[in-house]
């Protein structure tokens, strides 16, 4: 009956729409894969869109689907929220679901979107200036800000976290952290923030290189670890280790991948490097996956790479995902996510940024499945699992 009603909802939400607002309808695409058993039914996928187009998506892969094939529901927001002013935004910047929510933080339309995960009908949002990425806990979602316009990198000022209820999503709480906040993660009471600095960067000023620590209790910041510069992507494993990249100076400091480890008095510090560029990755495990996309002055060109480190040794265990030629047509890598059940993975390719990008499914032994066409940008998603 659920699957039923995801199917009928956009028919019966098109008949009750004004005649004079456009949708954009939904494209229901077989891609020939099969279904597998699991508590993992479905994943939302949030294409960004360029800049300024206002042509952030969400789309749904069906994983249950009562033919037992893999289907792709390609814009699904806009049909699931006819009435929606301006349909999803400009710049979707992250996903993730959180209890029965789904939660999309759109960058340069200043907000995070808030719907059902069960059918991605809209709840509410949340106005948040430059938002960027989200993280949760105990009824609480903290969300990183640049706080400044995306327009106005002279005199931008610090960064923040804003504490938000997940039932009245309203801001109860924030913190000040370093200049153009990026990904954040949490380990027991302690949020720990990447600041990147990239709006300093651009005009001369340099680049941040620390991570905040925030006090959950007070919401107050307690220390900076110096990472380097421009940092970018944090991930907590099961270890209780920090995992976060550095994207350089984009000259003569390479982008590389630091771990964060708790010295003898309990304070997070700096573990080790390795000398990878890493652009996203996905922890399952001991295992984390990742893709690296790095421009070179030399070939005038990005060289990407990928594989998979031990986060117990430290160590890259695989410089390859997949031998499949699919893989290497690849052209703009933009974001991976593995089934932590199956270890299934997924690569979503930007192509050339202002159309259709592609995601692409390669099973745990690297073997090539399927691809099918997303909306602009595919960049980020999240496993929808059986309600319980």
């Amino acid at each position: 009956m659920k699957r039923l009603l995801f199917y009928i909802w956009p028919l019966l939400m098109l008949t009750a729409c004004r005649n004079d607002v456009m949708v954009v309808p939904m494209e229901d695409i077989n891609t020939g894969g099969k279904t597998v058993k699991s508590e993992i039914v479905g994943m939302y996928l949030l294409n960004e869109g360029n800049m300024g187009s206002n042509k952030s998506t969400l789309d749904y892969l069906d994983l249950s689907a009562s033919d037992s094939t893999v289907h792709y529901l390609r814009n699904i927001y806009s049909e699931r929220n006819p009435t929606t002013v301006m349909m999803l935004g400009d710049v979707g910047n992250d996903c993730q679901i959180y209890g029965s929510r789904l939660w999309l933080v759109i960058n340069c339309s200043n907000k995070v979107e808030v719907a059902r995960a069960e059918d991605a009908v809209r709840i509410g949002k949340v106005d948040i200036p430059n938002c960027r990425y989200v993280t949760f806990k105990d009824g609480y979602a903290y969300v990183s800000s640049y706080v400044g316009s995306v327009a106005d990198t002279g005199s931008s000022p610090l960064g923040s976290v804003y504490k938000v209820d997940t039932l009245t999503l309203q801001k109860t709480d924030s913190c000040a952290v370093g200049y153009q906040p990026e990904e954040v993660a949490i380990i027991g009471n302690q949020l720990f923030v990447a600041n990147s600095g990239g709006y300093q960067g651009m005009t001369g000023q340099g680049y941040e290189s620390t991570v905040s620590v925030v006090d959950l209790n007070t919401m107050q910041e307690t220390d900076k670890i110096v990472v380097a510069p421009n940092l970018h992507r944090l991930r907590a494993d099961r270890y209780d280790q920090l995992w976060v990249t550095s994207r350089g100076n984009y000259m003569d400091e390479a982008p590389e991948i630091y771990w964060l480890v708790k010295d003898a008095k309990g304070r997070m510090t700096v573990g080790g490097h390795l000398d990878q560029s890493v652009s996203d990755l996905c922890i399952v495990g001991d295992s984390l996956y990742f893709y690296g996309s790095q421009w070179s002055e030399v070939t005038m060109k990005n060289t990407v790479t990928y594989g998979i480190i031990n986060v117990r040794t430290h160590e890259i265990v695989s410089t390859q995902l997949s031998q499949a030629p699919e893989i290497s047509k690849i052209r703009m890598p933009y974001g991976i996510i593995v089934n932590p059940i199956h270890r299934d993975f997924y690569l979503m390719d930007a192509k050339n940024y202002v159309s259709s990008g592609e995601l692409l499914h390669f099973l745990s032994d690297g073997t090539f499945d399927w691809k099918v066409k997303t909306g602009d940008i595919p960049a980020h998603a999240a496993f929808v699992y059986k309600s319980e």
